[in-house]
């Protein structure tokens, strides 16, 4: 690197990094993080609060899901933006592995396993961290996607 260039600098606002979170309300309320984005995946992260749980004290599954859905969502849609078209769920199945752990950092990872056309296929990772160091996996999420004109 020259003295005249700068380097890299990750986006301060979650906009920065993508046009979908330009206006994203909800993730913003999620605390999403984006720690990676390319074509085809996506990297994102949230600290699971004590408003983010269910009765039993454990990860709301909707919240887990929420965080899938925006990693998808991230992964199947150009950073830029379109004009022409958006590329949005078709169907998705989740599985529920372990329980999330209130306070603990989540980090979904989403990645293209197949793309034909219009449709897609993208598997989505949930982890959390643990006390000691590491992570578990805490829930597996697949999702199709479909290709469709923009409103």
């Amino acid at each position: 690197m020259t003295t005249t260039e700068k380097a890299p600098q990750a986006p301060s606002r979650l906009g920065d990094w993508h046009a979908i979170l330009q206006n994203d309300p909800a993730s913003e309320w999620m605390g999403i993080e984006v720690e990676a984005i390319a074509d085809g995946h996506a990297v994102i992260t949230m600290t699971l609060r004590q408003e983010m749980l269910n009765g039993f004290g454990i990860a709301h599954g909707g919240m887990v899901f929420a965080l899938a859905d925006s990693a998808f969502a991230l992964a199947c849609n150009p950073a830029e933006g379109s004009d022409e078209t958006v590329t949005v769920a078709s169907g998705v199945d989740m599985n529920f592995l372990r329980p999330g752990i209130p306070g603990r950092l989540l980090t979904a990872v989403a990645d293209r396993r197949q793309q034909n056309g219009r449709s897609g296929l993208y598997d989505i990772q949930v982890r959390q961290s643990l006390p000691e160091g590491g992570t578990e996996v805490i829930a597996e999420f697949r999702g199709r996607s479909r290709t469709i004109p923009k409103r």
